[in-house]
């Protein structure tokens, strides 16, 4: 990497950028850093780092952060800062070089890698994580850049000296306010493992179409020597990889895809998963995981192929798979109360509702489950899914649906109904109740919840404190 004697970011207190401001830091870099909110628990983690904060952000940073007149040698700005801020404007007016993260990566970190890159628009994080995790495990010290916090790994961005590999989770969000297309772009693919396509960020994508046409992109860039690792179970992967000149390996759940991988045999005790691994129709291996759902078992036999197929000694990948514990907001138990146990997770595509309501049914067999569900990303506020969300809550017992989240600059016929989707969900014969504010939602849950229930709360944001909130009710 290019030495730097002084970087500034701005947008430092995202989980990603924060963790790429500590690997700055660790690396002997002065890094300074803005952000509209600076407060715990990242604006401690970033002051223990040795980082020097600036909040709000403001023109008047630059001269904080200089020293002896001389401003930074590079500026880094974050994904959340849009044209026309007021210290990005004066950033531009300094002529002082400003990149993007991925930029910065594509330029300086990720040209000797062979770079393992996990894209597709559901398991992203859980993959990427696992197979990090699993490298690591194996001796294998990779770098790796995770777009959630995971369990079994102590940062989310990790840039250890001397790396061979390159984890990288394949985003296909924008960039940056002057480079809007996906993150991917820039991430110099060796080997692509693809686990999903399906229409969402309906804020930047216009159409699945325009969606295909950017994982499309991805697949052409992968690197000699690479690979594309893809889940077939879709006609919207098959189209795709028939396109890719890359060497291809398949996997799928169903036997009818006639997938180079399967899985049979999957069974769910307490925590765990088991299965066996299928190669063209025979078996190979019987592997364990401490994750559940069919969804995840997928998500690990992507990494099973990976590791395989970069000669990771069989034992030790195995011991890896085992091992790994999962990521914050996936399934998370956040507590139990009177007999109540309530489960944070991140879903909120109908295919990600559907897949987790299922593997939580698996891993808590005997207990109600009560689905609280808020649609605040740009794609579920939107009516794209009206009719999916519908039968995407089969697995529970009742349903409480928030208002969706600020639809203020969405068109009045684009919004999504949380009402209509209760209309629905009732049409099939389950209970559902809509909710206007989370005290309101807060109060329903608790007094309609029973000892022995599950609360799943399924929302892609902070959802106004709802989980703390409940289990104080509770």
């Amino acid at each position: 990497m290019k030495s730097f004697r002084h970087v500034h970011i701005l947008g430092v207190c995202g989980t990603l950028m924060g963790s790429f401001a500590s690997y700055l830091k660790r690396s002997g870099v002065r890094v300074t850093g803005s952000d509209q909110n600076v407060y715990p628990p990242m604006s401690d983690v970033l002051t223990n780092a040795g980082i020097e904060l600036f909040s709000p952000y403001s023109a008047e940073n630059l001269q904080k952060i200089s020293t002896n007149g001389t401003l930074p040698d590079l500026f880094v700005i974050g994904n959340v800062i849009s044209k026309g801020n007021v210290e990005m404007t004066a950033i531009e007016q300094s002529g002082v070089p400003y990149v993007s993260l991925p930029e910065f990566m594509e330029k300086h970190l990720l040209p000797e890698t062979r770079n393992l890159v996990v894209a597709g628009t559901h398991g992203k994080t859980t993959t990427s994580s696992l197979l990090a995790h699993t490298l690591t495990s194996a001796g294998q010290n990779p770098s790796y850049f995770i777009g959630g916090v995971s369990h079994s790994l102590p940062h989310s961005f990790h840039v250890p000296q001397n790396s061979k590999y390159f984890v990288l989770e394949g985003d296909e969000y924008d960039t940056a306010f002057w480079d809007k297309v996906p993150k991917f772009n820039h991430y110099l693919p060796n080997d692509v493992i693809l686990t999903s396509v399906e229409f969402d960020h309906a804020d930047i994508y216009a159409d699945l179409a325009a969606v295909k046409k950017a994982f499309a992109g991805l697949i052409s860039r992968i690197r000699s020597p690479g690979r594309l690792i893809a889940c077939i179970e879709t006609e919207n992967v098959r189209e795709l990889i028939r396109a890719s000149k890359t060497t291809l390996i398949t996997y799928s759940r169903n036997e009818s895809d006639q997938a180079d991988y399967t899985f049979k045999n999957m069974q769910t005790t307490g925590e765990n998963t088991s299965f066996d691994v299928y190669f063209k129709g025979t078996k190979k291996d019987r592997i364990e995981i401490n994750l559940c759902g069919e969804h995840n078992v997928l998500n690990a036999l992507a990494v099973y192929v990976e590791c395989f197929e970069l000669g990771i000694p069989l034992e030790k990948m195995k011991e890896g798979l085992k091992t790994f514990k999962g990521i914050k907001r996936r399934q998370e138990e956040r507590g139990e109360v009177n007999g109540v146990l309530v489960i944070d997770d991140f879903a909120h595509h109908p295919t990600a509702v559907r897949e987790t309501l299922n593997a939580l049914k698996l891993k808590y067999p005997s207990r109600r489950m009560i689905a609280v569900f808020e649609p605040r990303s740009a794609t579920s506020r939107r009516k794209v899914f009206q009719k999916e969300y519908t039968e995407a809550f089969d697995q529970a017992g009742a349903v409480f649906i928030a208002a969706a989240f600020d639809q203020s600059k969405i068109p009045l016929d684009q919004q999504f109904s949380s009402q209509e989707l209760v209309s629905g969900v009732m049409a099939r014969g389950i209970h559902a109740v809509c909710f206007h504010e989370v005290e309101e939602g807060v109060k329903a849950v608790a007094s309609f919840a029973k000892k022995g229930d599950l609360i799943a709360v399924l929302s892609n944001g902070g959802f106004g404190g709802f989980i703390p909130k409940l289990l104080t009710s509770l």
